[in-house]
Order: C-alpha cells, then structure tokens, then sequence
C-alpha cells in the first residue's frame, strides 16, 4: 500500500474529513505503511497539500485527489456528501493559480521573441561584444574581440578556468535569421584546430540537425552550440541585459497552522 492509498483508506474509514495530525496518527495505527523518514507527519502533510485541488504552489503535483477544507480538514475531491456549506462555497472559489503560469509562460515566449528581434537589428560588431560580454558574465577570462583583418576565422577568444587547469576557447557569431548548417560548423572546428580546446558558436537563428551532431566529434575540439532560445536563456539566468521584476505570488497553507493536534 502507498501513502496515496493509505490516505484514502483513512478517510474511507473515518467517513468524514480529518487533519493531517489525525490521518497519520490512523495509518500508523492500523499499520497501513511502514514510513522510513524521520518526520513521517511532514511526508503525509506533503502529499496531501500536493495532490489537493485548491492549494496551489511550484511543486504541486497536476494530479488532485484532495481539497483542503476552511477547518484545517482534508477530504475527497468533488466528494461533498459530508461537506459543509461554508466549504462548498470554499471550494468554488478557486484562485487562478494556473492561469497565473500559463500566462506568465506566454509572457515569457513573447519576450525571447522581442529579445531575438532587438539582437538581429544591432551592427554585427556589436553582436560580437555582445557574446564577449555574456561570456564574460558567465566566467570566462581575458576575452577579447578579434581584429578583423586578423581574426582567422574567428570572433574572439579567451579562457576558461576549470578547477586548476586553464582551458583556451574561441567563439563565433552569426547575427543571421537564417539556419546555421554543418559546413559552418566544421569551418569554424578547422578554423580553432590545434589553437584552442574549446569552440563556441552563437546564432540568433538555429542549427540543423547535422549541425548539432557534428558539434561532438571524438578526437576534434567540442563546439558548444548556442542558438537565439538558448542566448535569450544565458541571459535570463545571469540577468544579463534583462531586468527580473519580482511579483510575489502568495500559496494556500493555512493547513500548516490549522492542523488538529
């Protein structure tokens, strides 16, 4: 038996709703599960605030079997024969939570997008201090934009510190909306063969197939591949030329303070 079913067995018996403290105190009384963990109470208490239907937060499980009643309670989902009035009504109104996501996913999608649309606009010399700066952001060393007439193929180079050891890499980027294929990709490994341990190659469009399979050869220099998505990312996480704005989104765990003891 899981601790799902466990759960339901409880509250199957009991024939009314229950608090946290009062169904792990039965499946441990009737031995219905074996808990392994230090804090068994905190594993039910999880379980239940997961899988019920109106609290809602990051680690929320998309499969509900339980609502959290105004009395500090847990009961069935849509099962409201021993349900009061006051939590039918409770239970209706149920706050977007979901729609909160959805629309932030939406927002997100829109905003690359502008991103993208901004990155292909600028000069292609800027676009390349542009990519020496996020690298930068991201912890490589002495990065430098190769002079044109001496680039060798390349837009720019530097160092990466891993551990004791100081690898030298070069980068390439293509300001391009059209799709980046192999031949580019095995130009640019030619280009920094023998020079540099590493390769970069940035685009504000995408690869091909063949392009990502030929980015890993054994015996030839790895060539990291970073398409317009992946830019937009490296940006968001190091909050590298976007600004976070934080909009506190508050949880139901009123079933943290008004469990019965």
């Amino acid at each position: 038996m899981t601790i799902k079913d466990a759960i339901f067995s409880v509250l199957n018996d009991s024939g009314k709703p229950l608090g946290i403290k009062d169904i792990y105190l039965r499946i441990i009384e009737r031995q219905l599960y074996k808990f392994k963990s230090e804090n068994p109470e905190h594993i039910v208490r999880t379980l239940l605030r997961r899988h019920s239907d109106n609290i809602n937060f990051p680690s929320a499980q998309k499969s509900k079997y339980f609502t959290f009643l105004p009395d500090g309670t847990f009961w069935f989902k849509g099962k409201s024969t021993l349900i009061t009035q006051k939590s039918k009504i409770f239970n209706k109104e149920q706050l977007p939570y979901n729609e909160i996501v959805e629309l932030q996913k939406k927002y997100n999608s829109a905003f690359k997008k502008e991103m993208l649309q901004q990155l292909g606009a600028i000069e292609p010399s800027d676009f390349e201090e542009f990519c020496r700066q996020l690298l930068i952001a991201y912890g490589f060393k002495n990065m430098k934009v190769t002079q044109k007439s001496r680039d060798g193929g390349i837009d720019g180079y530097g160092e990466l510190k891993i551990g004791i050891a100081t690898m030298q890499v070069a980068f390439e980027c293509k300001r391009w909306i059209t799709t980046v294929g192999r031949p580019k990709i095995s130009q640019f490994r030619g280009d920094i063969q023998g020079k540099y341990q590493q390769g970069i190659f940035f685009t504000t469009s995408k690869f091909s197939s063949d392009a990502k399979s030929a980015s890993l050869q054994v015996g030839a220099v790895p060539i990291i591949l970073i398409d317009g998505n992946g830019i937009v990312d490296l940006m968001m996480d190091k909050e590298f030329g976007v600004e976070k704005i934080e909009l506190p989104i508050y949880s139901n765990a009123l079933d943290l303070i008004l469990q019965k003891d």
